[in-house]
């Protein structure tokens, strides 16, 4: 008897730490079309603020390569976005069309292309509930498709 107790306590641990990682984390697809693809065909997605780091999953499942119709994930402030993009069309290809230090970006994948994935973790202590954040790709003319809001809460 004791056994079982101890068994199905350690399944319900392991069941509400999967839960927990579940939530501090997104699976996100990118097309040949300019879309991001976020679970239930949302636009936006909500970060819990009990997540500790939060991990971005992005995958292209289109059928261009990178210098075609590559695709990064790229979050900031929504207002920092718009300079961001800009600045970043100078920095080519091989920087993740991403300024160096850019210290605007809170996290970012590289550039991917037709089949490839990338992901990035990073702390949620450095966004602030109530703030606007938004999430883009940095390939140049893509910022005003591949876009939607992130929300702490």
């Amino acid at each position: 008897m004791f056994a079982k107790l101890v068994a199905v306590s350690l399944l319900t641990l392991a069941s509400s730490q999967l839960m927990a990682a579940e939530k501090c984390a997104i699976d996100i697809d990118s097309t040949d079309q300019m879309s991001f693809k976020l679970p239930g065909d949302a636009k936006d997605f909500t970060i819990d603020k009990s997540c500790k780091t939060f991990t971005v999953n992005l995958a292209h499942s289109g059928s261009l390569p990178k210098n075609v119709m590559g695709h990064n994930w790229v979050l900031s402030k929504a207002a920092d976005m718009a300079p961001i993009a800009t600045d970043g069309m100078a920095a080519g290809i091989d920087k993740n069309y991403l300024k160096d230090g850019d210290t605007r970006i809170i996290a970012h994948t590289k550039i991917i292309g037709a089949g490839e994935k990338d992901s990035v973790t990073f702390d949620v202590s450095k966004l602030t509930a109530g703030e606007s954040y938004e999430f883009f790709c940095s390939f140049p003319g893509h910022n005003s498709m591949m876009r939607g809001a992130v929300v702490l809460k």
